[in-house]
């Protein structure tokens, strides 16, 4: 293990996304009309989005997950991102990063998602 394997103790494992930034809520938007095939409920709202960076720039960073690693649309997914938040305007670049550090969880669903799938 390298120093830069070693988790710094208080450090979150899911950066913090750039709210603040005036393209956030469109991104969101976009990221919400993304759907995992096989359940009927939007990525962001099942918690696969883990951050949305945007810099000075309006270049767009996503870090997203699964949620199983053997996901048959793991290969596509990320590329649905992109398609969905590259035509809005004043997006300059869309790059989508995959993780599964760490692990996707049903407790990483919004209550709206936790609704629609009857775990409520």
């Amino acid at each position: 293990m390298t120093d830069q394997d070693t988790q710094i103790e208080g450090t979150p494992l899911i950066a913090p996304s750039t709210t603040d930034h005036p393209l956030y809520e469109d991104i969101v938007a976009a990221c919400r009309s993304v759907y995992d095939p096989e359940i009927p409920v939007n990525i962001y709202d099942l918690g696969l989005i883990y951050t949305i960076d945007i810099n000075e720039a309006s270049e767009v960073n996503v870090t997203m997950t699964l949620t199983a690693p053997g996901c048959p649309v793991a290969g596509e997914m990320p590329g649905w991102v992109a398609d969905a938040i590259e035509p809005l305007p004043g997006v300059k670049q869309v790059d989508v990063a995959m993780t599964f550090e760490p692990q996707w969880g049903m407790e990483m669903m919004s209550d709206e998602a936790r609704l629609e799938l009857g775990f409520m």
